[in-house]
């Protein structure tokens, strides 16, 4: 970020007893484990950790502030220029959106149930190719993420590019007055964090409230093959643009062809080959394109830089360990994604269909925040995996066994079942169930925390020799590589 007034700052964030301190510093940060030298530390009380007992640990790695919301008596902070606000993540909110509106950078807003991260990155990857971009590291998303991401970028950045989470009613208007985009996108609308929601028509709303935050002049683009989100659009009064496969859509997608290891799609008579499989991915190149459209771009400029798009880590993300060829899909759930996910993973038995002898495999954990909803929309995904054609079904966590009854009865086929509460147990079993050449889909919410269950069959099978190179199927499949544990900061580790 360019460099600060801490005066200033005293200013935006109210903290009035300090406003004649002087210093400047030239980063933001709320992590102690991380702050660098000349660094403004925010500190965030959180669920495990409090960044206010780390203060003194922070000026000691050369913090150029911090900022406070109670008194910490430490001998060593004498005389230190220490901010005192009510709230420091509200602070950090007012001084994130004073930061953006000095700025001359564009705001890229996505929000939706399901394809976030994934539009994020395939936005970057091709505006980056003709604009300075920034983009969200990971899925800071929050009100703690989004500030973060803003106050990240440099002067001379063209565009930011973030990602607008939620699970309760008021926090996309809250997160969008912060961001100001210049262009917000609305992927899709999905039963997802009922819990806080309550229903559909919630979601709707709460999702396109990412309109409240738009710069004048600014753009909203929504999913159009979504009635629901187009008319309560129209019912509001928003001007808006669609994407979709309907032929009312302002930007189309025709000719859909959805493999195992990728897609290809036309839009305006170029065709579009995406390393990324799946429906709901197209679905994300289409809003990708939709914005890139209005960076000036043209479809073939837009079809030649999705070509080298690589895979978003634990999103459906493809790994060969062994002869297992595994989809880590661990980092969330809700019924849309699940849905996706088998199609992949459908798809990937249709491409290895030649070979024989290869199964597919469903490690499923639980969906959470579906609160009522949650027993009838695990038994409904029981009848996606019958559908998806799966071999194996290990289901972990509590609703697990609502979801294997359901799926033993829509079952066609023979489909072997276990079920284990907890993703320890699974792991425990995995070199009972697992055979050689499987093809692996592992899918759950955070908390089910199912990469263990990927690191564990990386021990048990990443030794054997692959009998013939997956590339030779796939050319276009996304390079591999091992899915690196998770590094949240102490004040970025709840709820994410």
């Amino acid at each position: 970020m360019k460099k600060f007034s801490i005066g200033a700052l005293a200013w935006i964030i109210g903290a009035e007893s300090a406003r004649d301190v002087q210093g400047r510093f030239d980063g933001v940060s709320t992590d102690s484990r991380t702050i660098k030298q000349g660094d403004c530390f925010f500190a965030i009380p959180g669920g495990k950790f409090d960044g206010h007992d780390y203060v003194a640990e922070v000026f000691d790695k050369g913090a150029a502030c911090a900022v406070v919301s109670r008194e910490i008596t430490d001998a060593r902070l004498a005389g230190k220029p220490i901010l005192k606000v009510d709230d420091t993540v509200r602070a950090l909110g007012d001084f994130a959106r004073e930061y953006r509106r000095r700025s001359n950078f564009e705001v890229i807003a996505i929000t939706g149930s399901v394809g976030k991260t994934t539009t994020r990155q395939i936005i970057s990857h091709v505006l980056s190719q003709h604009y300075r971009v920034r983009q969200s590291p990971k899925s800071f998303n929050n009100n703690i993420g989004l500030p973060l991401t803003l106050l990240i970028a440099e002067p001379d950045d063209d565009v930011v590019v973030a990602e607008l989470g939620s699970n309760h009613p008021g926090e996309i208007a809250y997160l969008t007055r912060i961001a100001q985009p210049d262009i917000a996108v609305v992927t899709n609308v999905h039963p997802a964090h009922l819990e806080g929601f309550g229903d559909l028509e919630t979601i709707i709303h709460e999702k396109l409230s990412i309109a409240e935050g738009l710069f004048q002049n600014g753009v909203l683009i929504i999913n159009g093959d979504i009635d629901e989100l187009v008319q309560t659009c129209r019912a509001k009064g928003l001007s808006f643009y669609t994407f979709g496969k309907s032929s009312n859509a302002n930007y189309r997608a025709t000719n859909i062809s959805c493999g195992g290891f990728g897609s290809s799609f036309t839009i305006e008579g170029t065709q579009v080959h995406l390393p990324l499989s799946g429906p709901g991915n197209v679905e994300n190149a289409l809003a990708a394109w939709v914005v890139c459209s209005r960076f000036g771009l043209s479809i073939v400029q837009f079809a030649a830089a999705v070509k080298t798009l690589t895979g978003v880590e634990m999103r459906a993300e493809p790994l060969q360990i062994g002869t297992l060829t595994v989809l880590n899909d661990c980092y969330n759930a809700n019924p849309a994604s699940m849905r996706n996910a088998l199609d992949i993973l459908a798809g990937l038995g249709r491409e290895f269909d030649s070979r024989g002898g290869c199964r597919l495999v469903f490690i499923c954990g639980d969906m959470a925040e579906l609160g009522a909803q949650s027993e009838p929309m695990h038994a409904r995904l029981g009848d996606e995996i019958a559908k998806a054609g799966v071999d194996l079904l290990l289901a972990v966590g509590q609703f697990g066994p609502i979801t294997a009854a359901s799926a033993e009865k829509a079952a066609e086929k023979q489909l072997q079942i276990v079920c284990c509460s907890d993703t320890a147990s699974a792991c425990n079993i995995l070199h009972e169930l697992v055979r050689e050449q499987d093809i692996i889909l592992v899918k759950g919410s955070r908390a089910a925390g199912l990469e263990a269950i990927v690191e564990r069959l990386k021990e048990l099978y990443a030794p054997a020799k692959v009998p013939y190179p997956i590339e030779e199927l796939a050319p276009a499949l996304p390079a591999r590589r091992a899915a690196e544990p998770r590094d949240e900061s102490r004040t970025m580790s709840d709820g994410q």
